[in-house]
């Protein structure tokens, strides 16, 4: 792989047969990057005008029991409604519409206001991974899609600091599941074989992008990554959605996620912003070929406050990065494992 850390190519993701411009040249070394910290001041265990603790009262007027573990509401304002009153039209080739129906949940991962997935225990970790799981279960039964994601911090566009995800739950599966689902199950076809648990196959035997490795599970910077700090969640066996995990592949899924978020927070000595999501068979039957894993997309490029965006060639084109993706993975791997603001004082 000499020659692809030295000069410009393009790398294709076999998930969804788009293509990335790498442009390893325009550093002439990896960056060892800037630390410059936001101003932020320190968040309060609870904080009484936060709609997401305990018992204070949500924007929509319901009041939030005093829940110790992991809190699950419908969300106050969704972006999906169970009865929708479009109807499919017509038709019409340059004006097509069609219903959506759903709904939309909010995942309060842990009764304390001040702190991250990142920064939560191992068991409380742990209860975030069950809770996704049994939500996407019960969802399952009557929306085909299930979908599982966070967006941390304000780079990210999340409202509200206190440490919660979201699910939202379709009758048609969304363009980029749908795009995945194609490339995985033209892959089966193809080779008699799961895409994703041939590429961790190759990933674990290669070790280059591998930034943390578990017995059940891999996180590595995909080889076709975007993002500068990208990473891919990869079960080591097939697993087509959440609620297949086994109760050993779960805590292992705790432990990685643990090593991995901290390695985030320790790269640039901040709770690192990103939108993390899970990708798994829908509940249609059409599960030919899927794998479950999850995406993490990180903004932040140089510092805390550097960022990348994709603009000028990348919206007009394709997208276009320098670090390379094994660069990357290094830099993440060489990260400690207890969080910056922890050192000296253990493990939470």
């Amino acid at each position: 792989m000499h020659d692809l850390r030295a000069s410009s190519h393009r790398r294709c993701n076999p998930l969804t047969g788009e293509w990335v411009l790498v442009s390893p040249q325009r550093l002439a070394r990896p960056w060892l990057g800037r630390v410059d910290p936001p101003a932020s001041a320190a968040r309060p265990t609870h904080d009484a005008g936060c709609y997401l603790c305990p018992g204070n009262t949500r924007a929509g007027g319901e009041r939030n029991p005093n829940y110790t573990s992991t809190y699950v509401f419908t969300n106050d304002f969704p972006a999906l409604i169970p009865a929708s009153k479009v109807d499919a039209q017509a038709p019409r080739p340059l004006f097509q519409v069609a219903p959506q129906p759903g709904t939309c949940r909010v995942v309060c991962f842990s009764p304390r206001h001040d702190l991250s997935l990142a920064e939560l225990s191992l068991e409380e970790i742990l209860k975030v991974v069950d809770t996704w799981a049994e939500q996407t279960a019960e969802l399952g039964r009557e929306y085909p899609w299930v979908q599982v994601f966070e967006n941390k911090g304000e780079l990210m566009g999340a409202s509200n600091p206190h440490p919660h995800g979201q699910i939202w739950a379709s009758k048609a599966v969304p363009t980029l599941p749908a795009v995945e689902g194609h490339h995985q199950a033209v892959y089966l076809r193809a080779h008699n074989s799961s895409l994703l648990v041939d590429y961790a196959e190759e990933e674990a035997r290669l070790a280059e992008r591998v930034v943390v490795a578990t017995d059940h599970w891999l996180a590595v910077v995909p080889f076709w990554a975007v993002w500068p700090f990208e990473t891919l969640l990869l079960p080591r066996v097939p697993v087509a959605c959440l609620p297949e995990l086994s109760a050993s592949q779960r805590l292992d899924l705790s432990r990685l996620l643990k090593r991995l978020l901290v390695r985030y927070d320790n790269l640039f000595e901040v709770a690192f912003p990103y939108s993390f999501g899970w990708h798994g068979a829908p509940y249609n039957g059409e599960t030919a070929g899927w794998q479950l894993h999850a995406h993490i997309y990180p903004p932040l490029l140089r510092s805390a406050e550097v960022r990348k965006f994709l603009v000028g060639y990348e919206l007009l084109a394709e997208p276009q990065r320098d670090l390379t993706p094994e660069q990357a993975a290094e830099r993440l791997r060489a990260q400690p494992e207890i969080r910056f603001d922890q050192r000296g004082a253990g493990t939470l």
